[in-house]
């Protein structure tokens, strides 16, 4: 719709604005092309395009249910220094949150595991991390190795690291390895003979050397380990008291991502947290709002480089952050 000026006169500076983002945006031309049309550099379009935008000039609007997960990934990377956050729309069905967000960490392990630089890629255990090998391309990477990175159960379970690691490398026509151990040695002086053993020496070298790997997290109400993997006499409850929010690899967290104080984190066999964090690309997958105090934990502590996660989820931590700032500036 058009609109009458009405000073007696015409602005040329703003009249370039609008002229390069009706040709940039609306025509579709090139800032090349768009620079050679109105006789200017090449840096003066891109520049112009960011005036035009800084004063609104140019708006972009976008139109679609992906849209504001779209908004919100961005803001995670900043918020959190991510590589990249990818967010999946929320169902109506909170049941549904893990299948949608095993779907969005399907397609982001289908980029990854192309990558011919990638040699060799580390699996935890989780439902997420089960259901995202069902939504995966086969690929054919006989030169990638998959590796179990956590111990097992001793309790049955149908997600555990050596399920999981063979479905994916079976789907990239890949070599696989396991982590033979317990996840929990039953002391820590236990914990201390296993790491000693040389097979388990070289299997943590061979993870530590992982290009990439993946993870999920869960609370401590209703999550696998609680399940599955928590060692006897040792409950839940003692440590939520502790100040326990969910579990990264069997380490239990607490709400500013340090280890808790229980004997359960001199336990753990398998790398550390500081090992962890030296893989370049650890990706986490995990939705749902009860998650969001243990994947704030695990953003603070700088864990994470790619989180797969839903709407609901990266609102919540987006609003944790927000907060947070709105303490210390007061």
């Amino acid at each position: 719709m058009s609109r009458f000026i009405k000073l007696e006169q015409i602005n040329p500076e703003e009249q370039l604005l609008a002229r390069l983002a009706w040709a940039c945006e609306v025509e579709g031309m090139t800032q090349a092309d768009a620079a050679k049309r109105f006789g200017i550099t090449r840096l003066r379009v891109n520049k112009a395009l960011g005036e035009a935008r800084k004063r609104g000039i140019l708006r972009v609007s976008v139109d679609s249910i992906y849209a504001a997960a779209a908004e919100l990934e961005w803001e995670l990377e900043h918020s959190f220094r991510l590589t990249r956050a990818v967010v999946v729309p929320s169902p109506e069905d909170a049941a549904s949150v893990t299948p949608l967000v095993a779907a969005g960490l399907g397609a982001v392990l289908g980029d990854i595991l192309q990558d011919k630089s990638l040699t060799r890629f580390g699996m935890s255990w989780g439902n997420t991390l089960n259901l995202a090998t069902r939504n995966m391309q086969p690929l054919n990477r006989p030169d990638l190795e998959i590796l179990s990175i956590m111990g097992g159960v001793s309790r049955g379970s149908d997600v555990n690291c050596y399920e999981i690691t063979t479905r994916l490398a079976d789907l990239c026509n890949a070599d696989h390895s396991f982590f033979t151990a317990p996840l929990y040695a039953s002391s820590a002086e236990s914990q201390e003979m296993f790491l000693e053993q040389d097979v388990i020496k070289d299997m943590l070298k061979k993870i530590q050397s992982c290009g990439a790997v993946g993870l999920a997290t869960g609370d401590l109400n209703s999550s696998l380990l609680v399940r599955d993997a928590i060692p006897s006499g040792v409950e839940p409850a003692e440590l939520i008291a502790l100040g326990g929010v969910g579990d990264i690899m069997g380490y239990i967290l607490n709400a500013d991502g340090g280890l808790i104080d229980h004997p359960i984190n001199s336990r753990v066999i398998g790398l550390s947290l500081e090992e962890l964090d030296k893989i370049e690309n650890v990706i986490m997958a995990a939705g749902g709002v009860h998650k969001v105090p243990v994947i704030a934990a695990a953003l603070k502590r700088g864990l994470v480089n790619t989180l797969v996660t839903d709407e609901n989820t990266a609102k919540a931590l987006v609003d944790v952050t927000a907060t947070q700032q709105t303490q210390r500036g007061a």
